[in-house]
């Protein structure tokens, strides 16, 4: 047997190991206490853009939440979010799940709204103990909205004909290519309140005695600088990240925390998969996504 057979090599890797491991758990040792950053960034979607543009979902967020909680020495969890919000469902979903870890871990959360925390954005930010905003953050936006487009007029036009069959009365509520029907519309509006109630009693539970206005105030959609929503009680502070958590945890080191990027991203093969028309596809959703991104993040100047 020679020296390069596999039992050498993995024996010489062993001992290389060996070396190397009693130093670095030192080094983790005398780091001391951490807080782990997590970045909320982009609209709240359910399907991750194929252009790998940010957005948030329980499914983009959740191993970088993990391994945020994982830490054996935890001060803190902070949570930096810019978001102008989008699907109310996984704003929920995020918010419940931070909270599972917090509890799970006894460990506080820290939120932090950057350029926006607004709609789904203040939804997650609800999730921390305490809420941080900069002086001139966009914040609050508690409401629900929806929004489309009547093409009837278009189709009739270009001379198309709709033509739509369904079992059930109420399966094509709300077609954009036919004219708009009150009884559709009341039927959103009470969805609408509906979520609307959620949203406003998931800030009660939150935030709690901290509010400081009436609830047809709060909860008008509104959107206010970050000193406004300090004083509204919607955030419990103004001021950034780094000196928040300098303050609040001085002997703890920030520790930025990346979600995992899956397989085919982490080996650069981010595009649609399949063939010509799966790309095409692929990159006529990106150019809506894109479209609608830019859109919401345009309400707030941005």
């Amino acid at each position: 047997m020679n020296d390069k057979s596999p039992q050498k090599f993995t024996a010489a890797l062993s001992d290389k190991l060996s070396e190397k491991l009693p130093g670095k758990l030192a080094e983790r040792a005398e780091r001391g206490p951490v807080v782990p950053v997590v970045r909320l960034h982009g609209p709240i979607t359910p399907t991750p853009s194929p252009v790998s543009r940010p957005s948030i979902s329980l499914q983009t967020v959740e191993s970088a939440l993990t391994r945020a909680f994982s830490f054996d020495r935890l001060s803190a969890v902070a949570l930096a979010i810019n978001s102008p919000g989008g699907a109310a469902t996984q704003s929920a979903l995020v918010a419940e799940r931070i909270r599972d870890l917090a509890v799970k871990k006894e460990v506080p959360v820290l939120t932090f709204c950057e350029d926006v925390a607004a709609s789904g954005g203040y939804w997650l930010a609800c999730a921390g103990d305490e809420v941080y905003a900069h002086a001139s953050s966009m914040v609050g936006s508690i409401g629900v909205v929806s929004a489309g487009f009547g093409l009837e007029e278009l189709i009739r036009r270009a001379g198309v004909e709709r033509r739509v069959h369904t079992a059930g009365q109420h399966k094509s509520r709300l077609d954009p290519f036919r004219p708009e029907n009150a009884e559709d519309v009341q039927w959103l509006q009470g969805m609408q309140q509906e979520l609307h109630t959620q949203f406003a009693d998931w800030v009660r539970q939150r935030r709690g005695d901290a509010l400081e206005a009436a609830d047809e105030d709060l909860f008008s959609g509104e959107v206010w600088t970050g000193r406004r929503a300090r004083e509204l009680g919607l955030v419990d502070g103004v001021g950034n990240l780094r000196e928040v958590v300098a303050r609040r945890f001085p002997e703890s080191h920030v520790v930025s925390v990346e979600p995992r990027k899956p397989l085919l991203a982490r080996l650069g093969m981010t595009g649609p998969a399949g063939g010509t028309q799966e790309l095409a596809a692929g990159l006529v959703r990106g150019l809506f996504e894109s479209a609608d991104n830019r859109t919401m993040w345009s309400r707030f100047g941005l």
